[in-house]
């Protein structure tokens, strides 16, 4: 890790002083108001620590500029095939060789340097132009099988193989609820005015039935249902 934060240009007076505070970490586990025994951390970063998040950044950086972008791959933007936020990473490519290449990449870049790739969390999706997407099979990069799936939640984003929009419309509305009837205590107090309660609804209700919408595609059914919807609770 050392090296590749020097790599990244940090210099050495300030590599030196988290070297001073990594080693000779202990931790305890607390379990109901039981609290263990201490115990050495030899892997990873510190839990909790404001340093941590900034060393995984460089960490993963490191790996994601080992994956070469490929001719044959799928560009957004022209030029991005990696879409990452956090550890969560998203791999385009035109096909299935191109991105078995690129994770094939990754998880052996991320693997020198200590990261690991959790197959339990991994999946593929195939987004074919017509309606054959060929038949479903997994794929293995370094023993580890990934499946093949036709749909999966990004991000708190449902996306489908077929790029419809309607479930990811449905778990929309179904947060929507669920955030209206955890305050409904509040809304229906006596004590807020109509526009305080309008406030709520815009500001609280309102953001979590819209999260990602930026990214819906409707048809003409879809936008007269939200404006439906809409009404109900206005």
């Amino acid at each position: 890790m050392y090296n590749n934060l020097i790599v990244f240009g940090i210099p050495m007076k300030r590599v030196r002083l988290i070297k001073m505070c990594l080693p000779e970490t202990y931790s305890s586990v607390r379990v109901g108001k039981n609290l263990s025994e201490m115990f050495p951390v030899r892997n990873g970063l510190k839990q909790g620590d404001v340093l941590s998040p900034l060393l995984f950044n460089f960490l993963l950086q490191y790996a994601i500029r080992r994956v070469q972008v490929n001719q044959d791959g799928f560009k957004l933007n022209g030029t991005r095939q990696l879409l990452v936020y956090a550890d969560d990473v998203n791999i385009l490519g035109g096909s299935e060789h191109t991105i078995k290449k690129n994770a094939d990449t990754l998880v052996v870049a991320s693997k020198e340097i200590g990261l690991e790739v959790s197959a339990d969390k991994t999946e593929y999706m195939v987004m074919p132009r017509d309606q054959d997407a060929g038949p479903s099979h997994s794929i293995t990069i370094d023993n580890s099988s990934f499946a093949r799936v036709e749909e999966f939640k990004y991000l708190g984003t449902n996306l489908t193989n077929q790029n419809f929009i309607q479930e990811e419309i449905k778990s929309r509305l179904k947060s929507r609820n669920a955030c209206y009837h955890s305050a409904q205590n509040l809304l229906s107090s006596s004590l807020l005015f109509k526009n305080l309660n309008f406030k709520i609804y815009r500001s609280v209700i309102l953001f979590v039935f819209l999260y990602g919408c930026e990214t819906w595609s409707l048809t003409l059914r879809e936008e007269g249902r939200l404006r439906v919807e809409e009404n109900i609770w206005v």
